[in-house]
């Protein structure tokens, strides 16, 4: 019945001219928010299963600490560690200018201020090629100076038929203005997972139906003959886990809330707090089980959460599973959330690419998602920005480019 939906939504598509992906590479992005590793051995995902037979799948994608859905988002369209592009977290706090950043402010989300690094549809257009976005972090703002071709505010009442058949509306054009690359989000099984909790049956719902919106989306392409010209790649930004009122660590438990300005209480809470209070509250703390903090110097290397003058000064990360909060914030805690250390596997998200341009048949490894980035600038014949991702890391998902 979904399928027949979409169908019907999609209308009849017209033929188009299917251009040579030698000679014009075309490249879409796909992001499904919150899909983990595992959902997709759980349900029925006949898309993304075809993809991975005719294509690459990866066991996981590791997304970058905090593994949120728009420092994670931002990552994968710079190849940049949030350290470095700024987008450290969902909500944060410029010290410099006094600003605020939240993923509801639509004022702040379209200012290219808040934006490091260059997202690859700049570095597209730069080079001449059409981009397009079905929606994306950042794709509001004129980073650098520079939109996409094709764009729009995001609009979560939009339905994903709406959303695929705007993105193959925007292919229809002539191969000249026509985008070569393209960027396409869903916002589920994310929501599902954060009320459902990740072990629930409305996960599952939620990614069968992101399938169907795939399936839409490839057979859209198939029926333009444009399915063996683009390259698609289909990735989450993190992954789900369980939350439970026995698994709460209470800061002020350890130490006076009133000496800290607490901006992200989990399961990463960040503190603006002056700097020569530090080592005494981080020894306050540590006497808490199941957290660890720390100046933000002082943090596993592999957080890459440091360099930043928007992250806090200390920082607090919950083992898997467990939540940071306060006596006097009355909460549940059901459901499930998403921001723990990447190498937690439950934070682990989905990668699958087809394409002329990507080897077929292929399982690889988990890999990190700062080297998504690469990979999209090398099929589309691009100069990558400066980024924190390692070509080498990647190159063997490739066929081999001319």
């Amino acid at each position: 019945m979904a399928f027949a939906l979409l169908t019907l939504l999609l209308g009849c598509p017209r033929a188009v001219d299917a251009p040579d992906p030698e000679d014009f590479p075309t490249v879409i992005l796909i992001s499904s928010d919150g899909m983990r590793w595992d959902y997709p051995d759980r349900t029925d995902t006949p898309t993304l299963d075809r993809l991975a037979a005719e294509g690459v799948r990866a066991d996981a994608l590791i997304p970058s600490f905090p593994s949120k859905t728009f420092p994670n988002h931002y990552t994968l369209a710079t190849g940049l560690y949030p350290e470095h592009h700024g987008i450290v977290e969902n909500t944060m706090y410029d010290p410099g200018s006094g600003r605020w950043y939240t993923i509801t402010d639509s004022a702040a989300v379209s200012d290219p201020w808040w934006y490091g690094g260059e997202p690859i549809w700049v570095t597209a257009e730069n080079a001449g090629l059409p981009a397009g976005t079905v929606f994306w972090v950042g794709s509001e703002a004129d980073i650098g100076g520079v939109r996409p071709s094709y764009w729009m505010p995001y609009r979560g009442s939009m339905t994903f038929g709406q959303r695929v058949t705007q993105a193959l509306e925007w292919l229809d054009a002539p191969v000249s203005r026509r985008p070569r690359l393209l960027t396409l989000y869903f916002d589920e099984p994310d929501h599902a997972g954060h009320s459902h909790g990740p072990d629930g049956a409305e996960v599952e719902d939620a990614a069968a139906q992101v399938d169907v919106a795939l399936g839409a989306l490839v057979d859209g392409l198939e029926e333009r003959g444009l399915l063996d010209a683009v390259d698609l790649f289909v990735v989450s930004d993190h992954g789900m886990a369980a939350l439970s009122p026995d698994r709460v660590v209470y800061l002020d438990d350890y130490i006076d809330l009133r000496e800290v300005d607490v901006i992200n209480w989990s399961p990463a809470a960040t503190m603006w707090v002056d700097e020569a209070r530090i080592p005494g509250l981080v020894e306050q703390l540590s006497a808490a089980e199941h957290m660890l903090c720390a100046a933000k110097e002082d943090l596993p290397e592999h957080l890459h959460y440091a360099a930043h003058h928007r992250i806090p000064p200390l920082v607090c990360v919950a083992d898997p599973g467990w939540a940071i909060s306060t006596r006097g914030y009355p909460s549940d805690f059901t459901g499930g959330t998403h921001g723990w250390d990447p190498l937690s596997t439950d934070m682990q998200g989905i990668f699958y690419a087809r394409g002329p341009h990507v080897r077929e048949g292929l399982r690889v490894e988990p890999f990190e998602n700062v080297d998504v980035y690469n990979l999209l600038a090398a099929i589309l014949d691009l100069t990558p920005a400066p980024n924190d991702g390692d070509p080498a890391r990647v190159d063997a998902l490739l066929q081999e480019l001319p």
